[in-house]
């Protein structure tokens, strides 16, 4: 199964008042499993970016001036994330943003079913408890101290983090601790998945301990439990 983790930001809240989108991030999941593929743009938005959000997102109108508009790149991301299933925190938000810049385009659009809101998960999953990314980020030790600024591609690769926590916990890595895989940029790079800030606690008991230890022991001394 192919999921797309998605952010996107913006020059303000509302695109029908003239606001547009500045940057998108994504990364790709399979099976729950980031592959190492990406998707990054930063995008002029043909108007000023206001100072509040600026001091928010860090992109400032020079640095947007010379990247490319949406029309230049809206076919592009939607090769990217084709029919995948869109993982995004707080989707309502984003969702709008897309398709209103896909529509001004004449492109398609695409259909809020298609996208999965981790804000709802996390809602359900821990009722009135603060649901906010950085918020779940300290809820399972995920590290986002780079996260100064927000930056669509870093939020996105937090989000992956915390979205596998919210379903039931990463999944083991078979074999893809090192990867070299191609980003949609069309640069290679090497990629590794992060290590887990701290071990996850034991979910055994004492007692289990202890009768796994008695076990072993009638086993005697050639047992291979009882080899270092």
């Amino acid at each position: 199964m192919r999921e797309i983790v998605l952010d996107t930001e913006t020059t303000g809240f509302d695109p029908e008042s003239g606001d547009r989108i500045v940057e998108i991030g994504a990364v790709e999941l399979m099976g729950h499993m980031p592959t190492g593929r990406t998707y990054h743009q930063y995008i002029n938005p043909e108007r000023s970016m206001p100072q509040e959000a600026f001091e928010v997102h860090g992109l400032g109108d020079e640095f947007l001036a010379d990247k490319p508009k949406f029309a230049e790149i809206g076919q592009a991301f939607l090769d990217f994330v084709g029919d995948a299933k869109l993982v995004i925190h707080n989707a309502s938000f984003d969702m709008k943003f897309l398709n209103a810049e896909l529509s001004w385009m004449g492109l398609r659009t695409l259909p809020m079913d298609q996208a999965l809101d981790t804000l709802l998960i996390a809602r359900k999953r821990f009722p009135g408890s603060p649901a906010s990314l950085d918020a779940l980020c300290r809820r399972f030790g995920i590290d986002n101290s780079s996260r100064t600024l927000h930056g669509a591609l870093l939020d996105s690769e937090i989000l992956a983090e915390v979205y596998l926590e919210l379903i039931g916990g990463r999944q083991p890595d078979f074999a893809l601790s090192s990867v070299t895989v191609e980003k949609h940029s069309g640069t290679t790079a090497v990629w590794a998945p992060k290590p887990r800030p701290a071990p996850l606690p034991s979910r055994l008991t004492e007692e289990e301990r202890a009768a796994h230890a008695a076990f072993v022991e009638k086993l005697g001394d050639d047992a291979l439990w009882s080899k270092s």
